[in-house]
């Protein structure tokens, strides 16, 4: 059986986990908007199409709602950030690194240019020194467990000889700063052309 059914005035009633979801949405776009100090309940509320008691029967307050819209986003965003490193996974021992590198550069690409990990990155710094475990969270989420997994899948290149000896760590550290700078410099670029120059300028340092 579904969980959202149809009333008999044209709207849908959504079940508790999509009304979850929408609230959190809700909050994002808001706090994005807004900022954490300016966003309010009511707002939110109208935002995720639900009643302002509805959102305090899911979630206790606005520092709640914060959290769990923030920490939402950071897991989506790293979500996708990893799913974009494991182009690597399959990657033959004797292939050229080149296409897998710049299939995962495009896909990071997208995934940290989008407008919601803009946004992630505006509130977490922004609201840092209210929320230090918050900001740490989201570095761990989207920053750090990316390049765990880009390390790992770069010693396995290395190991196969597609890649000169080097520190895994460093190595993947350069790869997703050629990234992020690019997004900084450059953020009206479409992916598809920074990808290019990324590989190039990281396989200038670590290609055989």
């Amino acid at each position: 059986m579904g969980s959202e059914v149809s009333t008999g005035g044209g709207r849908t009633a959504r079940g508790p986990m999509e009304r979850r979801r929408a609230i959190l949405d809700g909050a994002f776009a808001v706090f994005a908007r807004r900022g954490y100090a300016q966003a309010c309940v009511k707002e939110i509320a109208q935002e995720a199409g639900v009643a302002k008691p509805t959102v305090y029967s899911h979630l206790n307050d606005k520092e709640s709602l914060y959290r769990e819209a923030v920490e939402t986003v950071a897991d989506r965003i790293g979500a996708r950030s990893l799913a974009a490193v494991e182009h690597l996974r399959a990657t033959a021992p004797d292939a050229d690194p080149r296409a897998p590198l710049t299939t995962v550069a495009r896909d990071l690409l997208e995934v940290l240019g989008a407008a919601d990990a803009a946004a992630l990155r505006r509130l977490a710094w922004a609201q840092a020194a209210q929320f230090p475990d918050l900001a740490a969270y989201v570095h761990e989420r989207t920053a750090l467990r990316v390049r765990s997994a880009l390390a790992d899948r770069l010693a396995r290149l290395t190991l196969d000889g597609r890649l000169r000896g080097c520190d895994p760590e460093l190595a993947a550290e350069h790869f997703l700063s050629l990234i992020t700078g690019s997004l900084e410099y450059r953020p009206s670029a479409t992916p598809d052309s920074l990808a290019d120059p990324t590989v190039d300028v990281f396989l200038r340092a670590y290609g055989r």
